[in-house]
């Protein structure tokens, strides 16, 4: 199987190569600082591949992101339980999530694309029949991503993106020396099965505090319970402030690339490919390993449905759904 690749944007500014498996970003092209243009994202090289992998390189995650604890949560008085592949939790939607559906094509333009799925009642185990789209755009050094929702009866809904990032180009080695800057002054704590327990923790003091740029690896290899059982960082941050704002930076010491990632969500989880073990085909014929790439992804916090004092996903009929990401790029002496 092969993909129908949907482009948009065009040099010297970004390039967006989208597939409708999955609503994904499949490539995206940048200049580095030495002009040379380069690949920032992980991919599969086919569809059979994307289908066969558990990473969900690109993908738009729905209908919740991050893991809900037992596929179990109430809702107007009754208990909802929906589908579970990752430890006894729902991750991502379920074992069939958005990112393994085929989307509708909507619109497509040089600057910009539109992607639309439909949720029967039921699906996965959520209820209620749900509509969501996805807008990706170019606009200068921009790359912008619009989810919105709507649904006919009570539901809960948490889409993002999840982007694989190695900004010196796909297939160049770890991200290590990458340096990453997180607007948070709180994480949340997980259990072993990546759950929450207790509430939100300060990152002072911690391997978590990336209030000032840190390299990737130093980060990582920092002894600290969390990170140990996590194999590394698949933390969700508090992120500071509200409405749309910085969530991170991240930059290559080496390409010169760097990227500012804002949104308007409450939450960003960190993920430093921890999973990926050299078992996934990459686009340029390689194979992906640990910490080939990190995924910075805005959303509500993990496990929300269950956590009332924390922002809600309950979405209700006649309500809107809307989630924005902005990825800026620029360049830095290398």
């Amino acid at each position: 199987m092969s993909y129908d690749v949907l482009r948009i944007g065009a040099a010297p500014g970004p390039v967006v190569e989208v597939i409708a498996l999955g609503a994904t970003v499949h490539r995206l092209e940048v200049a580095a600082a030495d002009g040379s243009r380069r690949n920032v994202v992980l991919g599969h090289a086919s569809a059979a591949d994307r289908l066969a992998s558990s990473s969900y390189l690109g993908g738009t995650i729905g209908r919740y992101a991050n893991r809900i604890a037992a596929g179990r949560f109430p809702l107007d008085g009754r208990e909802v339980v929906v589908g579970t592949h990752d430890r006894g939790n729902s991750l991502h939607g379920g074992p069939d999530g958005f990112d393994r559906r085929r989307w509708d094509v909507i619109e497509h333009a040089p600057d910009e694309v539109v992607l639309r799925l439909v949720s029967p009642d039921g699906d996965q185990g959520f209820p209620g029949a749900v509509a969501v789209q996805v807008r990706y755009r170019v606009a200068g050094p921009v790359v912008g991503i619009e989810m919105t929702g709507t649904t006919d009866a009570p539901t809960v809904l948490n889409l993002t993106n999840h982007a694989y990032f190695n900004l010196d180009g796909e297939g160049s080695g770890t991200v290590d020396h990458h340096l990453l800057h997180v607007a948070a002054d709180e994480f949340t704590p997980v259990d072993v099965t990546g759950i929450p327990f207790g509430d939100h923790a300060p990152v002072a003091g911690t391997p978590f505090d990336l209030r000032a740029p840190v390299a990737i690896g130093t980060a990582l290899r920092r002894d600290h319970p969390q990170l140990l059982a996590a194999r590394g960082i698949d933390h969700n941050y508090v992120v500071r402030g509200t409405g749309l704002r910085r969530h991170a930076t991240l930059a290559s010491t080496r390409s010169g690339i760097a990227l500012e990632l804002r949104s308007d969500q409450p939450g960003l989880q960190v993920y430093t490919g921890n999973a990926l073990d050299g078992s996934q085909p990459s686009t340029s014929g390689g194979r992906y390993r640990q910490g080939d790439g990190i995924a910075l992804e805005p959303q509500l916090f993990p496990d929300s449905p269950n956590r009332p004092a924390w922002p809600s996903a309950l979405l209700r009929p006649g309500e809107a759904y809307r989630s924005v990401i902005e990825w800026e790029f620029s360049t830095r002496p290398a």
